[in-house]
């Protein structure tokens, strides 16, 4: 049956029909919205959000452009309006168990949420076209989309669609209601601003080289044992330690250690255990926490590592209890 038939049957109200059409762009729809939005959750709220609206407006899909293009536009406006919402991009401040040093600074993008390679496996976003300046991996790392947060929306959504899925200028300026010249002048801005805020690639190592997985290992045993010291000697001079949702951010060695010297400090006895995973194609940690008597454990967070060359350039250590069933970690650590 062609692409006409089964878009006439979804029009008179067939849902299997939609669902025919627009199965083969949910996925990277999904991730779409992700890296304007920076969190998972609202991503998948966006995403049924944009499905709800083309079924409901299927009447309006004329055929000037193609149906993906289409779905982007619907997608990339209920992202905008998304993030307009203060509220919703704002979760609740946690408060620590411990009194934390005094951070560096305090972030203002405290949604940023991890997105497990499970979800990033058969990524593609379609076929880029032309113009496009970043892979598709690349454009899911999580320096790529926290420096995406940094920037005004309409600034992150113009440079996904032109740098990452490689839409024409006069294209992008369709889906966001505006003229080609102010899409040149607002992207010059993105690529300039974004910039300041990502990690050079070049200095990064690659997604589960050796390299990669002797650092992570490395990581891993120092941060279990508590041994700061060893810590500090993975990371680079400019390193950073980030927790979202919360504000704090430790910027270099010394102000890192702080912390993590308070957090061992103040766990004692209890037993810390790690668990490798992946997220945002970058090794990652899953944290449990259990009392020296096994009675009790509990989730401790998910640490993601950018991890460079020799040495370690950012510690993410995202906290929720979303965590442990978005990346499926285990209840119980032998």
């Amino acid at each position: 049956m062609s692409r006409d038939d089964t878009l006439d049957r979804a029009r008179s109200g067939d849902e299997q029909a939609f669902r025919e059409l627009t199965e083969p762009y949910r996925h990277e729809l999904l991730v779409h919205c992700y890296r304007i939005l920076g969190s998972l959750t609202d991503a998948e709220d966006m995403l049924q959000e944009t499905l709800i609206a083309a079924w409901r407006g299927l009447d309006g899909f004329a055929g000037r452009a193609s149906l993906r293009t289409w779905l982007y536009r619907i997608a990339t406006n209920r992202c905008l309006n998304a993030v307009r919402d203060a509220g919703r991009r704002r979760p609740p401040e946690p408060t620590p168990p411990f009194v934390p040093p005094e951070p560096t600074r305090r972030s203002a993008v405290t949604w940023l949420q991890p997105c497990p390679d499970t979800l990033l496996e058969h990524i593609s976003d379609g076929a880029p076209g032309p113009e496009a300046r970043y892979d598709s991996r690349e454009a899911v790392e999580l320096a790529f989309v926290a420096g995406l947060q940094h920037l005004p929306p309409r600034q992150a959504a113009t440079l996904v669609l032109r740098d990452v899925l490689g839409y024409p200028a006069d294209e992008v300026a369709d889906m966001l209601g505006t003229s080609t010249t102010a899409i040149k002048g607002v992207l010059q801005r993105a690529r300039a601003q974004l910039r300041r805020h990502r990690i050079d690639r070049e200095r990064m190592a690659l997604p589960d080289s050796p390299g990669e997985r002797e650092l992570s290992r490395r990581f891993a045993d120092a941060f279990t044992a508590g041994d700061i010291d060893g810590l500090v000697r993975l990371l680079t001079d400019d390193a950073w330690l980030a927790m979202p949702p919360a504000p704090h951010e430790y910027h270099g060695p010394a102000a890192i250690a702080a912390f993590l010297g308070t957090f061992h400090a103040w766990r004692g006895r209890r037993r810390l255990r790690v668990i490798p995973t992946r997220a945002n194609t970058q090794p990652a940690l899953g944290c449990r926490l259990t009392e020296p008597d096994e009675s009790t454990a509990r989730a401790a967070g998910l640490i993601v590592l950018t991890v460079g060359d020799d040495r370690i350039h950012a510690v993410t250590w995202f906290l929720g209890d979303y965590l442990p069933h978005r990346f499926q970690l285990p209840e119980t650590m032998g």
